[in-house]
């Protein structure tokens, strides 16, 4: 047995519960092919020119990556209008949440956060030693009038997912920029922009302007992703828009090379296929549409979404209606264990996918007398 003392807050983290493999969850429930509409990710797969650029990038594995990320990083920065240097690229958005906890916090300072929202905010936090303060969403929104109450001197970062994982509501823009003129210069508000491909326009905030003005209030950083509308969930890479300032102390705690290869090629592959990220886009709208539409029709409730998924309320045990549905090839969400006793998340699928949950769900809702 290993003798060396591990710090108690190492020792109260709860592992992140990882789902199973699709064919696992098969052989288990004996069925065969099962859609997945429970992580949020791309139906329509990945962009083909990003599977191209990997495909032509496969003789170079042998290579260290490039540890600047330098071709990724100019084009996300002709894309979004900002300079390189105020551009960091990661393992995923994850990694760049890291960077920032890393970067500016200590043990005993305050992240402030809600509930329920991206879990690694808070897991990376207490990783640092940091004190996680969190407040319960408000009629699943964030509380920004709670948030901005308990700012105090120890308070480092606030993490806002907008919209926020798992209830896909989003923050009224006019809301979010009172609020961040309100928080001190001594705290940086991180906008967790993963979904925002999927946001109406004029519930997309203005971020080149919340970090290029921010004399008198608080640093904004913005995370955005490529596991989403861009489909390259399965090779993990994200970035950060910031102050090249701000940018230069995470480039001091990220590793050299943690952009693989194969991911920095498909990315900026990935940026200029306009046509699969379009086909993204609107194959999500119009299923978000008839799938609202029919599940309605079936007595449940849908709740309003600003993403590629949405909650359905279904008016009964949300975890007994997931297993029952796991029984006919159709994995869902239950959101039980964040509070919403009797609500589903389902992510949008293709036209073929979204037939089959709205029958599993009808038929499913009817076998456990939920509806009539």
């Amino acid at each position: 047995m290993v003798k060396v003392q591990v710090p108690e807050h190492i020792k109260s983290i709860v592992p992140y519960p990882p789902g199973k493999p699709i064919e696992e969850l098969e052989r288990e429930y004996g069925v065969k092919g099962s859609i997945k509409l429970a992580s949020n990710e791309n139906a329509w797969g990945s962009s083909p020119k990003a599977i191209q650029a990997i495909s032509d990038a496969l003789t170079n594995l042998h290579r260290y990556p490039d540890g600047s990320n330098y071709y990724l990083v100019q084009a996300i920065a002709e894309k979004e209008g900002f300079s390189p240097d105020e551009v960091v690229v990661g393992n995923g958005s994850d990694d760049i949440i890291e960077f920032l906890v890393k970067a500016y916090v200590e043990s005993g300072d305050e992240v402030l956060t809600s509930h329920p929202s991206f879990l690694m905010y808070q897991k990376v936090v207490q990783v640092r030693g940091g004190v996680n303060i969190v407040f319960p969403l408000k009629g699943m929104h964030h509380d920004l009038d709670a948030i901005l109450e308990a700012v105090t001197d120890r308070t480092r970062l606030i993490f806002l997912d907008n919209p926020n994982n798992p209830t896909a509501t989003a923050i009224n823009p006019g809301e979010l920029y009172t609020f961040l003129s309100k928080v001190p210069e001594t705290v940086i508000v991180v906008l967790d922009e993963a979904y925002r491909d999927f946001m109406d326009f004029e519930m997309q905030v203005d971020v080149y302007s919340l970090i290029h003005n921010s004399k008198g209030r608080c640093g904004v950083v913005a995370l955005r992703t490529f596991s989403k509308a861009y489909g390259l969930a399965g090779i993990r890479v994200g970035y950060g828009l910031m102050t090249a300032e701000v940018a230069g102390y995470l480039h001091r705690v990220r590793q050299p090379f943690n952009v693989n290869q194969l991911a920095q090629v498909a990315a900026v592959a990935a940026l200029n296929d306009t046509e699969f990220y379009q086909k993204t886009l609107d194959g999500t709208k119009a299923g978000m549409e008839w799938l609202q539409k029919k599940v309605d029709k079936l007595g449940c409730t849908c709740y309003p979404s600003q993403t590629n998924f949405f909650l359905i309320d279904v008016k009964g045990d949300a975890t007994t209606l997931y297993e029952a549905m796991l029984h006919t090839g159709v994995i869902i969400r239950s959101m039980k264990a964040y509070g919403y006793t009797n609500v589903i998340r389902v992510t949008v699928g293709t036209t073929e996918e979204n037939y089959r949950f709205y029958h599993s769900l009808k038929n499913c809702l009817l076998e456990l007398g939920y509806v009539s």
